[in-house]
């Protein structure tokens, strides 16, 4: 090749760089487009079911105990109809942010950006359907923000900081993790405290490299998927969900006790999301067994984490006349494997000696853990996805057809 097709060449390439950056950043643009749209929607709509929660509240006194139970029977209808996205603590969420957001707020948010007033009924004057009392695609320019930092800003009770964060948020385009990072770190009243309030303000716009949140990982939020009725079925990792689905078959065939309730089974406690690898009931002890697996070594962090997850499904998974959950947690990493339960939160020593006898042998699971690890390392499954080691599979039959052809492909 001669230097003057390196130079053409070089030229080529620099401007294929070009168009390919291009090409990435429409696609990047066009995601969060999209998700702003999603967002939007999702907020004006959770805004309208929680004045309309608001306004059954308020219908008098006549319906009071009734009210009371109002979240739990919507939640349990709304979730046998949709599945998922209406737990009592999302709905109380929706009602909240109604009573921060009341109609005179969004009346104003909306005339600032029409410049015509938006006329808000009362609660005793309802429409026939609240979307069409607002022009539902107005509403939803009145919330710039997506839907989990409003969820996130509600868990601030001081009004003054809910605002700042919010005007904060809006003006420097923060992300929900730069919002929730600013918030834990008390942000507002460092603000307050500090001499030089412009010099912390200027410092607070820079973004950590842990604040950026990519458009996959948008996609993949929970109030997103759960708004969309999407199911969020994916693994960090290949191996993770290898060995999930090896454990979950190794439980069942070990007995007829162990009965397969869910898989990745999300849950949220306060504003943080979770999600636990394998859910079982025992049938002979009636109990949950949940199953948390690590890639890596056992910590202090684990146990607590699982004692974290049995509360939970002790107050809102375990059902009248079950007994209290149990939690196991499987450690691996190249050179061991542990297999713990986590008894001690049961009601005596005798319950929990029991439920070990009934379980299956930690020690047993450890060992067959380590040998499905030693299994899946060799097939190189955690490091191919299935479609990759399709290709390799190709790329090999071609390397060896062109080695028996001298050179060139039969």
């Amino acid at each position: 090749m001669t230097k003057k097709d390196e130079t053409k060449y070089g030229m080529i390439d620099v401007q294929y760089k070009s168009v390919l950056g291009d090409v990435a950043s429409i696609v990047e643009a066009a995601r969060r487009n999209a998700l702003r749209t999603v967002n939007a929607a999702m907020t004006a709509s959770y805004w309208l079911i929680g004045r309309r929660i608001v306004e059954f509240d308020q219908a008098g006194s006549t319906r009071a105990d009734y009210g009371a139970k109002l979240l739990e029977r919507l939640s349990a209808d709304l979730t046998d109809r949709y599945e998922r996205g209406f737990s009592v603590d999302n709905l109380e969420n929706m009602r909240l942010f109604y009573l921060a957001c009341p109609p005179e707020k969004i009346s104003e948010t909306l005339s600032r950006k029409s410049r015509i007033p938006e006329t808000f009924q009362t609660p005793s004057e309802k429409s026939e359907t609240p979307s069409a009392e607002f022009g539902f695609e107005r509403l939803a320019t009145a919330f710039p923000l997506p839907w989990s930092a409003y969820a996130r800003l509600l868990s601030v009770k001081n009004e003054n900081a809910r605002q700042f964060y919010e005007t904060e948020a809006l003006r420097d385009g923060w992300s929900v993790r730069q919002l929730d990072r600013q918030i834990n770190s008390q942000f507002y009243e460092r603000i307050a405290l500090s001499k030089d309030k412009a010099a912390m303000l200027k410092k607070g716009q820079k973004a950590l490299p842990e604040d950026i949140v990519t458009p996959e990982e948008e996609i993949k939020d929970p109030y997103v998927l759960e708004f969309l009725g999407l199911k969020d079925e994916y693994s960090e990792t290949d191996l993770e969900e290898a060995l999930i689905r090896h454990l979950e078959t190794f439980l069942l065939e070990l007995g007829g006790d162990f009965c397969f309730i869910g898989r990745q089974k999300r849950l949220r406690i306060g504003d943080e999301w979770y999600r636990v690898d394998l859910v079982f009931f025992h049938r002979k002890l009636r109990c949950l067994v949940i199953i948390d697996l690590k890639i890596g070594r056992f910590t202090h962090g684990d146990a607590g984490q699982m004692h974290l997850y049995l509360n939970y499904a002790r107050e809102h998974w375990v059902h009248d006349g079950e007994n209290p959950p149990v939690g196991l947690i499987l450690c691996a990493r190249k050179d061991e494997a542990v297999a713990r339960y986590a008894l001690e939160g049961l009601p005596n020593k005798v319950t929990a000696a029991e439920y070990r006898t009934a379980l299956a042998d930690d020690k047993t699971l450890a060992a067959e853990f380590r040998r499905t690890q030693e299994i899946l390392q060799k097939r190189e499954a955690f490091l191919l996805p299935p479609q990759q080691e399709i290709r390799a599979k190709k790329t090999t039959r071609r390397k060896r057809g062109t080695k028996s052809t001298g050179g060139k492909r039969k």
